[in-house]
C-alpha cells in the first residue's frame, strides 16, 4: 500500500493523527488508572439551533407577535408547564422529561456574543471570552490536567472522522473514532503495522518523523484496545437509522463495554435555518429527539444512566423575530439540555427567556455557558474548573 494512499484513506488522515504524546501500549496500563466510570456525552447541534422553536415559550404573547408564520401553534406544543413546551418533533423526549431524566437550562450564552458560526463555535469549544483566542479546547485542557485516567487518547472519544477543537489540548488530545472496527482494520494494514513494529521510537526525534511514528504507535495500541473492549458488548436496543442514532449507538456500545473513556463527543448539523425553518428544523429536531430518547432508555435498561451525563448545546440561538424568508437569523442566547439518571434539579431549571428585555432584538443571556462547563468539571469529572477554564466559575445545581 503506497504511503500517500495510506494517509489519504485511513483514519490517520483525520482525527487519529492529532494525538501528540507517545504512550506505552494499552496492555501495560493498569485497569485502575481511571477513577470511576462516570461518562460525559456531549452533543453538538451545529448551525445555531433556534431555541425558541425548540423549547417554546408559548405562554408569552410576544413569541407569537414576533413569529407570525413560523411560531408553533399552541395545540401542537407538548406543554411542560404554563410557559414552555416541546416542539412536537421532540415528542420522544416527553417520557424522558417525565421520568426526571432531563433538565432544561434557559438563556445560556456569554458576554459580547459573536454571531459568526465559526467564531462562536470556537468560543464554545475553547470556553474563551469573546475577545480571547485560545488554541486548546476545554475537554483538551481537561485531558492536559492532572486528572486520573487522562493518560490515553481514548480517555476522550469523538464519534466522527475528524477531531473537534474542543477535544484538543496542548499535550493531550482525544481520538476520532467513527467505526472502531474500521480504525482497527486500518491500523492493521501491512504498511502501518510494519512501521509501528520496525521503528525504535526511542531514537526518533520530531525532526526525523519521530512524532509521526509515535502517533502511529499509540493509535495502533488505542485501536486495539477500543476494538477488543467494544466487542464484549452488543447493543440490542432499537435506535433510529440515521447518523446521530448510529453514533449514539456506538457510544452506548463503548460505555456498556466498560471502555476507560470519560468523555464522548458527537455532532448533528443542519440547524442554520435562514429560510423555511419549520420543516428544516423540524426534521433535525426529530432526528435529535428520537436518537437521544433511544440512547437514554438504552442506558437506563443497561444500568448505566446513573453514571452518564449528556449535554446538548449549539453555538448560538436565533433572533427573536423571524425574517422575511420564514426563517430566523443568527442570534445569541439559547437553551442547553442536560440528561442523566442522577439530576439534582430535573425539569425546567430556570425562568423562560425574557422576550421583553432584548439586546437589539436578541435574547440577553442569563447563564454563562462556562458555568455549565464548571458544573460538569467540578461535580461530574471531579476536577477544579479553574484549572480548565482559566478562571473560577461558581457553577450550577443541576447535578
Amino acid at each position: 500500500m503506497k504511503r500517500r494512499d495510506f494517509l489519504r484513506n485511513t483514519a490517520l488522515a483525520s482525527g487519529a493523527l492529532m494525538i501528540p504524546a507517545f504512550l506505552k501500549p494499552f496492555e501495560a496500563l493498569a485497569m485502575n488508572d481511571i477513577s470511576g466510570y462516570k461518562n460525559l456525552v456531549i452533543i453538538q447541534l451545529s448551525g445555531g439551533n433556534d431555541g425558541l422553536n425548540t423549547i417554546i415559550p408559548f405562554g408569552n404573547d410576544i413569541y407569537y407577535q414576533k413569529r407570525k408564520t413560523i411560531a408553533i401553534n399552541q395545540p401542537d406544543i407538548i406543554k411542560l408547564n404554563d410557559m414552555q413546551g416541546f416542539n412536537p418533533n421532540l415528542s420522544a423526549l416527553k417520557e424522558i422529561y417525565d421520568q426526571g431524566w432531563m433538565s432544561i437550562i434557559n438563556s445560556v450564552g456569554y458576554p459580547n456574543p459573536d454571531r459568526s458560526h465559526f467564531r462562536s463555535m470556537d468560543i464554545w469549544q475553547t470556553a474563551s471570552d469573546a475577545n480571547q483566542f485560545l488554541t486548546t479546547g476545554w475537554i483538551g485542557r481537561y485531558l492536559d490536567s492532572n486528572c486520573q485516567g487522562c493518560k490515553t487518547p481514548y480517555t476522550a472519544i469523538e464519534v466522527d472522522d475528524t477531531l473537534s477543537l474542543a477535544m484538543k489540548g496542548a499535550d493531550m488530545k482525544g481520538i476520532a473514532v467513527q467505526y472502531p472496527d474500521k480504525l482497527y482494520q486500518n491500523t492493521r494494514e501491512p504498511f502501518f503495522k510494519d512501521l509501528v513494529h520496525e521503528h525504535d521510537n526511542t531514537h526518533l526525534s520530531e525532526d526525523n518523523l519521530g512524532y509521526l511514528y509515535k502517533t502511529m504507535a499509540e493509535t495502533y495500541s488505542s485501536a486495539d484496545y477500543i476494538q477488543k473492549t467494544s466487542k464484549t458488548y452488543n447493543v440490542t436496543a432499537a435506535y433510529p437509522a440515521n447518523t446521530l442514532g448510529n453514533r449514539l449507538k456506538t457510544v452506548s456500545k463503548l460505555i456498556n463495554s466498560g471502555l476507560q473513556t470519560r468523555v464522548y463527543y458527537v455532532s448533528l448539523s443542519g440547524f442554520d435555518t435562514h429560510a423555511g425553518q419549520q420543516n428544516q428544523q423540524g426534521r433535525q429536531l426529530k432526528i435529535y429527539g428520537d436518537a437521544v430518547a433511544a440512547f437514554v432508555k438504552d442506558l437506563k435498561q443497561s444500568g448505566k444512566l446513573d453514571d452518564t451525563l449528556i449535554m446538548t448545546f449549539s453555538e448560538f440561538g436565533r433572533r427573536v423575530e423571524q425574517n422575511a424568508s420564514n426563517g430566523t437569523d443568527h442570534g445569541t442566547a439559547n437553551n442547553v439540555m442536560i440528561f442523566g439518571g442522577k439530576l439534582k434539579k430535573a425539569g425546567i431549571y430556570n425562568d423562560a427567556p425574557d422576550l421583553t428585555q432584548l439586546d437589539n432584538g436578541d435574547l440577553k443571556y442569563q447563564v454563562d455557558f462556562r458555568d455549565v462547563y464548571a458544573t460538569l468539571l467540578d461535580k461530574w469529572l471531579n476536577v477544579n474548573n479553574s484549572q480548565i477554564l482559566n478562571k473560577n466559575f461558581a457553577g450550577l445545581d443541576f447535578v
